[in-house]
């Protein structure tokens, strides 16, 4: 009995210390917490030119951080307390480790936020380890001294927490207090997130609590990594849409049989032989800074030029939010899979694409890329269509420089370099006609210009002589020089392309795709769509009627409508059956929307949807208009359509990635 009494006396004060300890460590993780969240603010706002102030995202971003910290902390304490009944030293220790990563943590997510202005989420584990090294080395985070300041300030937070403990003290009614006010906050905070939401892209990203974020993203990467359920309801795609699909296979249920029509050729001169097709895709090209009516004005003059001589599609979109979907969508049209098609690597299911289809009827191809042409398993893309002259960073000439670096690390040779490089080695008056793929990357993270001072001066004549931008406007677009001279110097690398080429006896036998492979973040988007919105230019002296188009498109249909005029001219055959999810570009010259497609954010996040004049977007739903804004609308039945056309693809896209099946073997 005295034993027992004794266990029943130091119990409450066993909790006491128990409480007093996490207390002593909480106050002072949630203290760090908002210090972090004010140098945040302040950086996003000192480094990016936005559309709103503080008072606009002031109280969405203090309801975010105080939700986040009642839940963390209070599962958090529930922890502690289970493990003080086997060691108070136990649970000390554990819940000073947890605290102190979080603020490592939440310290990562404020530098990678305050450089991008994108949370990140499950892209995280999309990209392998060396790919994440490689962008890590880029951004020069990834050296002797980052890892002896991390460990100090590891360090330090460890004291800071555990000093926490000694210097702050609390009764039982105290304790009790802070522990009910605690959960309250919980409970209130999970009762009204619903009602409190941002809808402006940037205004809900800077608000976000990013920690928060990346732990939801993470918990769904983890515990549903996917759901597959296999009905397939063949249906022809006629709705609304420019080419009527015949699904026709329930194993394969992208598999297709469809007449494409030819819609360039009424735009072109006669064509007499197969023309050369040249593709120059272009990192970060984005519509908000190229082309006619560019909202940011364009930075890409010589690209402007050749509007007045092409076809031009002002309401183009790229498939994914980042260069992995540039070549597999473009040249393919191909689902995305889990985590972008290229991570199907290992075994890709049998596809077709530009690249195989003119191979089949005689074309020789050529690739170029100033970098690892294997980052994003580009080159095993490549590699399976049998291009016949791969070029990347290996196999550059000797008296070509790499790009200047900050680091030490340079992801290869700048844009000029790589365009010297290509023509020093195609060959000028081949036997064979010609699919020529051009891609840049000096317009990436880290920005970094060659010939600097030069493209300094370059963008100050650019500002007052060709955008006309006042003195007082030019801080704005000063805030972000760098990205704006790489662009400048990537459009000269064109410039210098098309210039040299054009003395070439096969010119007026050429066909030029100009596109970007997205939007670049770095610079605030004006909306969810405007990371996809790229210029699509084709280009050609064979063009007789230069053209506008405002018909919405995508890189989906650049394959079937480039093939469907070639089969057209009577140069190739085309297969019966296709498996590629493009249409035909549209030529309307006024604004129409008749796509029916996905789009990927980055890897692992598939949670955009367009069908016709509509996007679902995150479970909300937007109507599209000309310039690719957007406005959000309500309508039930709309949203459901969407969404059920969504929950069809990624069922299909979800089959293939288990079956490995999008086109028969035979």
């Amino acid at each position: 009995m005295a034993q027992k009494a004794a266990i029943r006396s130091n119990l409450p004060a066993q909790l006491t210390q128990s409480f007093q300890t996490f207390w002593g460590m909480a106050l002072v993780y949630f203290l760090f917490s908002l210090a972090l969240r004010i140098v945040e603010i302040y950086l996003v706002f000192d480094t990016h030119v936005l559309g709103f102030g503080f008072s606009d995202i002031a109280f969405p971003s203090f309801f975010n951080d105080l939700a986040w910290s009642a839940y963390f902390l209070g599962l958090l304490l529930i922890l502690h307390l289970i493990l003080q009944f086997f060691s108070l030293t136990l649970a000390k220790t554990f819940s000073l480790l947890c605290l102190s990563l979080a603020l490592i943590i939440q310290a990562g997510l404020t530098f990678y936020f305050t450089k991008t202005l994108l949370p990140l989420g499950q892209d995280l584990y999309a990209y392998s380890r060396e790919d994440l090294l490689l962008t890590l080395q880029a951004s020069g985070q990834l050296n002797w001294g980052s890892g002896i300041l991390l460990l100090l300030l590891f360090a330090g937070l460890l004291f800071l927490l555990h000093l926490g403990t000694k210097k702050l003290k609390f009764g039982p009614k105290g304790l009790i207090g802070l522990s009910l006010t605690l959960y309250i906050l919980l409970g209130l905070s999970l009762t009204l997130e619903d009602y409190i939401k941002v809808e402006n892209v940037n205004r809900a990203n800077v608000a976000l609590n990013k920690t928060q974020y990346l732990t939801q993203e993470s918990f769904d990467y983890f515990m549903y990594p996917g759901e597959y359920y296999f009905d397939f309801y063949l249906r022809s795609a006629t709705d609304e849409l420019f080419v009527e699909k015949n699904f026709i296979n329930t194993s394969y249920p992208f598999v297709f049989e469809a007449d494409y029509p030819d819609v360039l050729s009424p735009f072109f001169d006669s064509l007499q032989s197969p023309p050369d097709l040249v593709f120059i895709l272009v990192e970060s090209l984005g519509k908000a800074y190229s082309g006619k009516d560019a909202y940011l004005g364009s930075f890409t003059p010589f690209i402007d030029s050749l509007e007045n001589h092409s076809l031009v599609w002002t309401n183009a979109i790229s498939s994914t939010g980042r260069t992995f979907g540039i070549l597999p969508g473009i040249f393919s049209g191909l689902p995305f899979g889990e985590k972008g098609f290229l991570e199907l690597n290992d075994a890709y299911p049998k596809h077709q694409s530009l690249i195989s289809q003119l191979k089949k009827n005689g074309y020789e191809t050529h690739y170029f890329i100033g970098a690892d042409r294997n980052f994003d398993h580009q080159g095993s893309f490549l590699t399976y269509h049998e291009v016949d002259h791969l070029n990347d960073i290996r196999t550059f000439d000797q008296k070509f420089e790499k790009s200047p670096s900050t680091t030490g690390f340079s992801w290869g040779y700048a844009d000029k370099e790589l365009i010297r490089d290509a023509l020093q080695k195609l060959p000028i008056d081949p036997d064979k006609p010609q699919l020529r793929i051009i891609q840049t990357q000096t317009s990436h993270d880290p920005y970094i210009v060659p010939e600097r001072a030069v493209y300094e001066q370059k963008l100050q004549n650019h500002l007052s002589d060709y955008l006309g931008i006042s003195a007082t406007e030019r801080a704005n677009y000063m805030a972000y020089q760098d990205i704006y001279m790489t662009l400048l110097y990537a459009d000269d690398a064109v410039r210098e392309f098309i210039t040299e080429y054009a003395k070439r006896p096969n010119f007026e036998n050429t066909i030029f795709i100009i596109t970007g492979d997205h939007r670049l973040p770095e610079i605030p988007m004006s909306s969810r769509l405007d990371r996809f919105h790229v210029p699509l230019i084709i280009y050609s002296p064979k063009i007789n009627q230069p053209t506008y188009f405002k018909g919405m498109s995508s890189h989906f249909e650049v394959t079937p409508t480039l093939l469907s005029m070639l089969e057209g001219q009577g140069f190739i055959e085309m297969e019966q059956q296709a498996s590629w999810m493009g249409q035909v570009l549209d030529t309307a010259q006024s604004f129409q929307a008749r796509l029916s497609m996905p789009i990927m954010r980055n890897k692992n996040q598939l949670l955009d949807y367009i069908s016709g004049e509509y996007m679902f977007s995150d479970g909300d739903l937007f109507v599209i208009s000309d310039g690719l804004n957007i406005d959000p609308v309500e309508s039930p039945d709309i949203r459901n359509k969407l969404l059920g056309q969504f929950e069809e693809f990624k069922n299909k896209n979800n089959y293939m990635v288990e079956t490995r099946r999008l086109l028969p073997e035979n």
